[in-house]
């Protein structure tokens, strides 16, 4: 079996999950890891055992070498720019969530994807979750009947993260962009990815701004509270709600209503400061459906969980598709529609009003 050779482009927090993982698959070898600080991806790597593998202080030299495949791992503001780059080159990319930050980005990537004839999978690692997984079953089975309404609920009552997630330079979005991308992959992915139209939405920096909440008040510069409406085609709306900071536990359970059943699904960790985020499990999901005209409702067990991670999970099914030649696990066909929800919240947002949904032609 051929030895898949990795690089690690961005070597801050969550290269660490990506580090961890490729070194529990057999027939993977992290080769080198680049990172704009200077000595920040050689520590990485000499932190996680990994002595015999080059550093950069530039993505590009590291794109250089005989490669098979990166993760990405960059702030969201250069998520585009180091995948485009690393298709360019000819590598896989396994990039980190949110796809990017604009729906313009999201259409470069798949360009130079298409051109590269390289794939791209996006870091969604909820989609291997066993519940995640049974709300989708339950809903591709047709036991809702036609989906007209999606709530996604959730968010944190108080978790506003530092570092580089609260500049607009380098994050591009806040709440949005971190957590948020999750609650609206669930839903979307749930319902089969129906294309977005319009989008009225709302996002505020009240909790961010004020040193009354967040000691980093004077640098808080993005989102902290994000909702919207989104129209999606098939007269689907979907209703999303996120957080990194409220006066309030939840912005609801996330549910489903269908013409022949709804879905409820409690977020996970509610009643924690950090909890309410879609970005590993869930928490109760229960069926609301009629028994011989009695409205009645259902609650499903919850799911085991699989022995590995749901992040190594995702890493794995990336790495099998790299040397299987199979298509991307998390395609950006799908999920430049997620990106596109996104670009029109902060456009509407800003502009106090509905705004179109036009995605770009790749």
């Amino acid at each position: 079996m051929k030895t898949l050779k990795i690089g690690i482009i961005g070597t801050g927090g969550i290269a660490g999950a990506h580090a961890r993982s490729y070194k529990n698959i057999e027939g993977v070898e992290i080769v080198a890891g680049a990172d704009i600080v200077p000595g920040k991806a050689r520590a990485f790597l000499d932190a996680n055992d990994l002595g015999a593998a080059k550093d950069f202080d530039d993505h590009r030299k590291l794109l250089e070498m005989k490669l098979d495949a990166v993760s990405v791992c960059t702030y969201n503001a250069t998520h585009a720019v180091c995948t485009v780059d690393a298709l360019n080159a000819g590598k896989h990319v396994l990039l980190e969530k949110p796809m990017c930050v604009t729906v313009e980005e999201a259409a470069d990537i798949m360009r130079a994807e298409k051109k590269s004839k390289k794939i791209v999978s996006v870091g969604f690692q909820p989609r291997y979750d066993e519940n995640m997984k049974l709300i989708k079953k339950i809903i591709d089975g047709g036991n809702l009947g036609k989906i007209y309404y999606v709530q996604t609920g959730g968010g944190r009552w108080r978790g506003i993260p530092g570092r580089t997630f609260i500049n607009k330079e380098t994050a591009g979005v806040g709440c949005l962009g971190d957590i948020g991308c999750y609650g609206i992959d669930f839903a979307m992915n749930s319902i089969g990815h129906p294309k977005p139209l319009t989008v009225s939405a709302y996002t505020s920096d009240y909790f961010g701004k004020n040193p009354k909440y967040y000691p980093e008040a004077e640098r808080f510069e993005v989102d902290d509270f994000a909702v919207a409406l989104v129209r999606l085609e098939g007269d689907v709306t979907l209703d999303f709600r996120m957080s990194w900071a409220m006066h309030m536990d939840t912005a609801g359970d996330s549910i489903f209503l269908g013409t022949d059943a709804g879905l409820k699904v409690k977020s996970p960790g509610q009643g924690t400061l950090w909890g309410g985020a879609w970005d590993g499990s869930t928490g109760q999901i229960s069926l609301f459906h009629d028994i011989e005209g009695v409205p009645t409702e259902t609650p499903i067990p919850q799911r085991a969980q699989n022995k590995a991670s749901n992040f190594e999970m995702k890493v794995r099914d990336f790495t099998d598709a790299v040397r299987n030649k199979l298509p991307a696990p998390v395609p950006t066909s799908q999920i430049i529609y997620n990106q596109a929800i996104i670009d029109g919240i902060v456009r509407s947002a800003a502009l106090k009003k509905e705004v179109d949904v036009v995605i770009p032609k790749i």
